[in-house]
């Protein structure tokens, strides 16, 4: 049976929340219409965020603080139809959205508002709330870090753990802000999560699957592109992941605390990567390797995108599943990416530049484990999860290996979808990771479907 909560309920439930220092600290909200109550309540104390977006719609978001600490904070974001300025529509359905690495809450689902070479519709976020779904997501810690950073001892604690936190206390602020504005009597959320978004995805739904059901805010699961368990069929890949976390760990060990699978700093060199091709397409990358022999930058940042596995390779690694890629493209004779396939180059440089700079390492250290089969604290109570589930797969990217770990799962509505354009063989040139969210046909091959699914469920 659904919960129904009087409004009065869901603010106690929510000073609780605010209380436990474990879940969050502070909220800072502007005094506009729909969230008074909360500061009149003594709640939330400080500035919203209102962009308009066009066709009627809003993206709005707020800064809000989670720990102590000087970049103990994150940004929730919410994307919907309004009525007025200030007054969203009323809603039955709404999302909650956690991207990945490189990538926050814009750059990864409202990508039109960050570049000038999509159009104002071509966005996961804002195509859904053009469709009456009510968008929300956040902004993970480290994407608040500036570039300026060079002591990254407060990210030693970080991890899994920490973001599954996050988005607990972003759920919380969703839930009450939406039945402040008259939505959601009886709807729980969609919770979305792309690529190490739903490795966090998972974990929180195996924490949440241990509270009475009155007190879950989810009832149904789309993870993107990511496995957190590799199939019996998948043994080299289980490998791969292994021989991550060892290198991984070693570095973690030894005091490193930032950084992805590419190295501390990662965000840096593809933003670079994305500046060059857009303002110097025809020069060469300062300083780049002899075995490109030449390569211009733009054709560097098409390499970078198209044959993103071959990045792995200057660690020693393996990346994820064989020929791994962000955005499909078309191969010279040589077999070496000549153009973009599915993304629109300008769009592909733009994107790069919206990388963030910096990522805790612990998150990435945990989510290799947990594919190497190691026992991990984020998995153990997966059977208790039974809200329905879309696994969403990047032909080019993780694709089918992702499926077996929805069968981990409780759940019996599960539905496997893999965006190809391909045969499994030819997956290098198939849609990528990326592609996901800003190829030019998105809309039809991802958007659509995701929706019927949502409306159906």
């Amino acid at each position: 049976m659904r919960r129904t909560f009087s409004l009065w309920v869901v603010v106690v439930v929510f000073v609780a929340l605010r209380a436990n220092p474990g879940d969050a600290h502070e909220l800072a909200i502007q005094a506009d219409p729909w969230t008074r109550p909360l500061m009149a309540a003594g709640l939330v104390a400080s500035s919203t965020k209102r962009e308009v977006l066009g066709s009627g719609l809003a993206h709005y978001s707020w800064k809000v603080r989670v720990g102590t600490g000087k970049y103990d904070a994150i940004t929730v974001h919410r994307v919907v139809r309004e009525s007025y300025p200030w007054v969203p529509a009323r809603t039955r359905r709404a999302v909650f959205m956690v991207h990945g690495d490189l990538w926050g809450f814009a750059p990864a689902f409202l990508t039109n508002t960050c570049v000038t070479t999509m159009p104002e519709d071509r966005s996961l976020a804002a195509y859904l709330a053009s469709e009456d779904v009510d968008v929300w997501g956040l902004d993970l810690r480290w994407v608040g870090v500036p570039e300026s950073e060079t002591d990254f001892a407060f990210m030693a604690d970080w991890n899994i753990q920490t973001h599954v936190k996050d988005v607990g206390t972003s759920l919380a602020l969703a839930d009450v802000v939406r039945r402040l504005g008259g939505n959601g009597g009886d709807d729980r959320m969609f919770l979305l999560g792309w690529s190490r978004g739903a490795t966090i995805g998972y974990a929180y739904l195996d924490a949440e699957s241990q509270r009475p059901r009155a007190l879950r805010r989810v009832d149904g699961f789309v993870p993107m592109d990511m496995p957190v368990r590799f199939g019996p069929d998948a043994v080299k890949q289980r490998e791969w992941a292994c021989d991550r976390y060892v290198a991984l760990q070693t570095s973690r060990d030894q005091g490193r605390t930032e950084g992805g699978l590419l190295g501390a700093g990662a965000g840096l060199p593809v933003k670079q990567m994305g500046l060059l091709a857009d303002q110097d397409p025809n020069g060469f990358p300062p300083g780049a390797p002899e075995a490109l022999g030449g390569v211009t930058n733009r054709k560097l940042a098409i390499v970078a995108a198209g044959k993103t596995e071959a990045l792995f390779t200057q660690y020693k690694f393996r990346a994820l599943t064989p020929d791994y890629h962000l955005a499909g493209s078309i191969p010279d004779i040589n077999g070496t990416p000549e153009r973009t396939a599915f993304t629109p180059e300008p769009t592909l440089f733009d994107y790069f530049q919206l990388a963030a700079p910096y990522q805790s390492l612990n998150e990435v250290v945990e989510t290799e484990k947990q594919l190497c089969g190691l026992d991990v604290p984020y998995d153990d109570h997966l059977k208790d999860v039974k809200v329905p589930v879309l696994y969403v797969g990047a032909g080019g990217g993780v694709g089918r290996y992702g499926e077996y770990s929805t069968r981990l799962l409780g759940s019996k509505d599960v539905t496997h979808f893999i965006v190809r354009t391909r045969p499994e063989s030819q997956r290098a040139l198939d849609f990528g990771h990326a592609d996901l969210f800003i190829a030019r046909d998105a809309r039809v091959r991802v958007w659509q479907p995701i929706l019927q699914w949502m409306r159906a469920h």
